[in-house]
């Protein structure tokens, strides 16, 4: 009887064990991490009866040992959270509120990564292991907890309204610069004409940028207030009202930095007081318009008023951009880019048919391929690009596209420096002589790159072999003339031997004129630089595109070196004085010379007797003519 007994009463407890485990295992497991334990949002919570006994509540060890670190440096974060801790202990047993603590204590290596988001990420990983929905009042922490598949709640606590970034601007600010223990700083002025000045001598905390950060990450769903253009992990591009910002942070950058810039004023084209024969040809004629100039120039407010111009004259107008900053008319449409590429929405702007489409920021191989696949579909196209002078931007297409297709995608370009226009090219595309070049079978396709208001050439590019040429023309003196000359022939030398290398690396050349070149080189790689026939040398002339004279060259020769001859088995050893070991020395058969070497360590200079060389020294010898051999020290390098 009494073993019944004990098998119903184990019975019973291993039941009870069962129950309440399933009553855990039902339970709302949350992970708290550092920022809402310091907010004191879940004491709150748990007063609402937001939070009750069905729900366990599970603090990171991590987090403890963070607050603990904090209160150490006499931190009042520190002493909030802690406190704030206790408070949630006491409500919870209160409330009959599962707490527990879990996971390791964080290392040496955690505690010095902690800045680089070594802490938090333990905190995403036990809510991950324990499948549990993250609590935080941490936005960016939210948002990596979503990107990784870890459930996540942000919790936003109010917001001070001195945490806005607008604060830190005045009328004269173009950008403003908040970095990690650093004052704030701002750049003051307008393009072209700016300083750089500290608006405050308190620097900044970690505390203050994240709340920064929390005030315009509170507004994300309000896409009028705020919109995150950008994102991955430790940068963010947000737009706030007109103030584009970008956020970076650990692991992107070693500390927090916000960058916030804003447009200074918005312009329309009149505002430029431009002249009527270039409002002509943006209205009619220019296609194909690259805006260059360096950043903070105005390229982005100029573009702005080109687009509001076209809409003005009843265009259709779309931009590309990203971010999307540029202030335009309600009627022009931004897109941006779709998983960092716009190749896709590329396809839907040849389906909705703009007239124009300004595209932002030309930079990637990909981005200049784009913007001339448009403008080649007949989509009048206008970028902007960094340039530090108004060729430069041409340049940058050069190597991307082809050299003759680049006037068919650029036909104007626009530098602006300081917030004024201040050169125009038009490009054209021509057949045509190069500038410096007399011979008409040189002709070939030049672009031609024009001041707009002269009409002036100032730059030819052409191809030369395999190498695109840039040529200035402009203001061309007979110093500039020599020193350009100079440079087309160090260019054509250079090219020349590249191909004569192949034969001789040490090869001699001189150019003797626009069309014909010299070649000095050594004797035994003549028969081969003609060919067959001359085949060779032909085809290198055709290559080159001049008429090449080909002469052997004619050692430079010092003191005799006197010698003895000696035979072992397929090899002639001319034996020589060991002050000569490592020298050069020339080898003469009266007047002809047979071979240039090196003579080696055991002062021997080796000839193999099955060569052509060989075989000539061998019956020199055999007919006991060998006073007829001469060796001489070499003196060329």
């Amino acid at each position: 009887m009494q073993v019944i007994y004990g098998i119903f009463h184990l019975v019973t407890f291993f039941k009870n064990l069962m129950n309440d485990l399933i009553i855990v295992n039902l339970k709302k497991k949350i992970v708290l991490d550092t920022s809402i334990i310091i907010d004191g949002d879940i004491s709150q919570k748990i007063d609402n009866k937001d939070i009750d006994e069905n729900f366990e509540i599970i603090i990171p060890r991590a987090a403890i040992d963070e607050l603990q670190s904090q209160a150490c440096k006499q931190k009042e974060h520190g002493f909030i959270g802690l406190a704030e801790l206790r408070k949630i202990r006491e409500k919870c047993s209160e409330n009959n509120i599962l707490v527990r603590i879990y996971g390791e204590k964080p290392n040496l290596e955690d505690i010095k990564l902690a800045k680089n988001g070594r802490i938090d990420a333990l905190i995403t990983d036990i809510a991950e292991k324990e499948n549990a929905t993250l609590f935080t009042a941490d936005y960016i922490q939210h948002l990596t907890a979503n990107a990784t598949g870890i459930s996540s709640v942000h919790i936003r606590s109010p917001v001070s309204a001195s945490f806005n970034l607008e604060n830190y601007f005045d009328d004269r600010s173009m950008s403003v610069h908040l970095i990690e223990g650093v004052e704030p700083l701002a750049k003051k002025g307008t393009p072209g004409e700016f300083t750089l000045e500290k608006i405050s001598d308190n620097k900044l905390d970690k505390q203050t940028l994240n709340q920064i950060m929390n005030f315009l990450f509170s507004t994300e769903n309000n896409k009028k207030i705020s919109n995150i253009e950008i994102s991955f992990d430790g940068c963010y591009v947000v737009m706030y009202k007109n103030l584009r910002i970008v956020i970076t942070q650990p692991p992107v950058s070693n500390k927090i930095e916000i960058t916030a810039v804003r447009p200074i004023k918005k312009l329309s084209l009149q505002d430029y007081q431009l002249d009527t024969t270039l409002v002509d040809r943006l209205s009619k004629e220019a296609e194909g318009i690259l805006i260059a100039g360096r950043p903070g120039s105005g390229k982005s407010t100029f573009a702005s008023s080109i687009a509001e111009h076209y809409v003005q004259n009843n265009k259709l107008v779309k931009t590309l951009e990203s971010p999307r900053d540029l202030q335009v008319p309600e009627n022009v449409v931004q897109y941006g880019s779709f998983k960092n590429g716009y190749e896709r929405v590329a396809d839907i702007l040849l389906l909705v048919r703009p007239d124009f489409t300004i595209f932002d920021e030309v930079r990637r191989i990909k981005d200049f391929e784009l913007f001339a696949d448009l403008r080649l579909t007949g989509i009048g196209m206008i970028g902007v690009i960094h340039a530090n002078e108004a060729l430069d931007a041409i340049q940058r297409f050069i190597g991307k596209i082809e050299l003759g297709m680049i006037p068919h995608v650029i036909d104007t370009v626009i530098f602006i420096h300081g917030g004024k226009i201040e050169k125009i090219y038009e490009l054209n595309l021509t057949v045509k002589v190069p500038a410096g070049m007399v011979e008409q079978d040189l002709a070939r396709p030049v672009v031609e790159i024009r001041d707009f208001f002269s009409k002036e050439t100032e730059y030819e590019i052409y191809s030369y072999g395999e190498e695109n040429i840039i040529i200035p023309l402009k203001n061309i003196d007979k110093k500039i003339d020599k020193e350009r000359n100079n440079r087309i022939n160090k260019l054509a030398e250079s090219k020349i031997r590249e191909v004569i290398g192949k034969f001789d690396p040490k090869a001699e050349i001189m150019i003797i004129s626009n069309d014909k070149i010299r070649i000095v080189v050594n004797k035994e790689v003549i028969p081969r630089i003609i060919g067959r026939g001359g085949s060779t040398i032909s085809e290198i002339e055709k290559t080159l595109g001049v008429r090449i004279d080909v002469e052997a060259k004619v050692p430079l020769i010092g003191n005799e070196i006197a010698f003895s001859i000696t035979e072992s088995g397929s090899r002639i050893y001319l034996l020589v004085d060991e002050m000569h070991i490592g020298k050069k020395a020339n080898l003469f058969l009266g007047d002809e010379l047979l071979i240039t070497n090196q003579i080696g360590k055991k002062a021997k200079l080796k000839l193999d007797k099955k060569s052509e060389i060989g075989r000539k020294v061998f019956n020199t010898i055999m007919s006991n003519n060998q006073d007829s051999m001469k060796l001489y020290e070499s003196k060329d390098e």
